[in-house]
């Protein structure tokens, strides 16, 4: 609970100390993602606040009065305000009051050289987030703002896994090693360092979210990774979602909310099935790119946004744009580096690590132990087509699990593009088609290793070697596919 300060010791020069002796445990990743507005008719005061807190958070704006202040908020997002109370003109209470009518979304610590607990009280009850009597020691008011900077983040993230929630059985990192799924890194990480806006084509569940978030990753970038979804949004609702509203702006709007865009400000905003984005929507998207700032839903005012865009779809962009679904001025907008994702059965080196990745990952979630595949099975995995990508290939690895078998009508081959016509899957090596050779003959030889080696070709020393070092692997723990 927060409560009227103590006064404390004027603050001197040597406070200068203080801040940089504080500034060392301010994680960097908050210099870029938040936003400070001093407001109070001291300019010394203004100065000062300014010149340290500027050590710490990039964006620190002073304003003499909360008329200025007003027009700054109008102008920018700000994630705090340090507040006067007593202010030419307005008041800094009688402007959190205003503020509190429009539903903002920011945090106020307040500053005042009068104890008047009846005014603390009235700032806190409007939602000020605390309440600092001058003087205040330099240190008292880092403090308080790393309390409101800890809150805010806090409130980012909750928001950031609230919408991730679905996705809690994907993959951490991406998996594979074909020469396209290679080439694929590569070129991520040699765009993700850049501003550049990225545009994903790829099937459903080849992994386009997955390729995104891994560019961010890489991308350096201080802000939060916010996926969504366009398709999944109402046309009516989707600019509030990207951009927010204000109070009343529409109906239903009982309170202002700021938008993805916002939540996404100093990272990255993936916008998943673009194509599904409504004209008129894409145009106010284009601008939005464009000039780098948003405007709220029933606001008059722009808020800049430092926005890295990475959007993907599953059809293609330009037969959408030559139908006139899709605006063309945002396809060369958004067309600025294209990453196509291979369908699976076009890497079909990948099933194997990516069989071992699900099973693992998903028996420890499940709570239960993995089965092994045999060779006919791992034949059926590489036959097959599959439609539905990496995300079918992991729902089968689950629904294995969970019957503790692989059903041999699982997977439908019959229509499928590729047949296997080895007899083993292409991604086993010579020593793992030797060894399932030779038990098969062995075991058609009834145990037989004298029979089994005059059929094999090789002496029966040769064989009881091999069939001894293979033991030797199992016993260890180490048995191959």
């Amino acid at each position: 609970m927060y409560s009227v300060r103590e006064k404390n010791i004027d603050d001197s020069e040597g406070d200068d100390q203080s801040v940089l002796r504080t500034n060392t445990d301010t994680k960097d990743e908050d210099k870029a993602t938040y936003s400070v507005l001093i407001v109070d008719d001291e300019a010394g005061i203004r100065d000062f606040l300014e010149r340290s807190l500027q050590k710490t958070y990039s964006h620190v704006v002073v304003a003499a009065s909360a008329e200025e202040a007003e027009e700054l908020r109008q102008q920018h997002h700000f994630d705090l305000f340090i507040v006067d109370i007593c202010l030419p003109g307005c008041s800094g209470v009688d402007w959190l009051k205003s503020l509190v009518e429009q539903d903002w979304q920011s945090d106020v610590i307040f500053m005042t050289a009068f104890a008047d607990v009846d005014k603390a009280i009235d700032a806190l009850r409007l939602g000020a987030s605390d309440f600092i009597l001058k003087p205040f020691r330099l240190e008292q008011m880092i403090s308080t703002v790393k309390r409101c900077v800890e809150k805010r983040r806090l409130v980012r993230e909750n928001f950031v896994l609230q919408r991730r929630i679905d996705n809690l059985y994907s993959p951490e990192g991406m998996i594979g090693q074909s020469a396209l799924f290679l080439q694929l890194c590569q070129m991520i990480s040699r765009i993700a360092p850049t501003p550049s806006v990225v545009l994903v084509e790829g099937e459903t569940g080849t992994g386009k979210e997955l390729v995104a978030s891994a560019i961010h990753k890489e991308s350096g970038r201080k802000g939060p990774f916010v996926p969504v979804n366009c398709g999944a949004i109402s046309p009516e609702l989707i600019e509030s979602e990207l951009f927010g509203h204000l109070k009343g702006a529409f109906t239903g709007a009982q309170k202002a909310r700021d938008g993805l865009f916002s939540y996404a400000d100093g990272g990255t905003l993936f916008l998943d099935e673009i194509s599904e984005m409504p004209l008129l929507m894409q145009a106010k998207l284009l601008r939005a790119l464009e000039e780098k700032s948003i405007r709220p839903v029933g606001s008059e005012r722009e808020i800049s946004v430092d926005v890295r865009i990475v959007a993907a779809t599953n059809r293609s962009l330009e037969q959408a744009k030559a139908e006139g679904m899709f605006r063309e001025d945002l396809f060369y907008r958004l067309n600025v580096v294209k990453l196509a994702i291979p369908p699976l059965r076009d890497r079909r080196e990948d099933i194997s690590p990516l069989v071992h990745h699900f099973s693992q990952m998903l028996a420890r979630q499940l709570g239960m132990q993995a089965i092994p595949f045999d060779q006919a099975d791992w034949l059926e995995l590489e036959a097959h087509s599959w439609p539905g990508n990496v995300r079918e290939l992991k729902n089968l690895v689950e629904r294995c699990l969970l019957l503790g078998m692989f059903p041999k009508d699982m997977l439908k081959t019959g229509n499928d593009q590729v047949e296997s016509t080895l007899g083993y899957p292409t991604h086993w090596n010579l020593e793992t088609i030797e060894r399932d050779h030779i038990e098969k003959v062995l075991a058609l030889m009834g145990g037989n290793k004298t029979q089994a080696a005059e059929k094999l070709g090789v002496s029966r020393k040769t064989l009881t070697r091999k069939i001894q070092f293979w033991q030797e692997l199992e016993d260890k723990g180490l048995k191959g596919v």
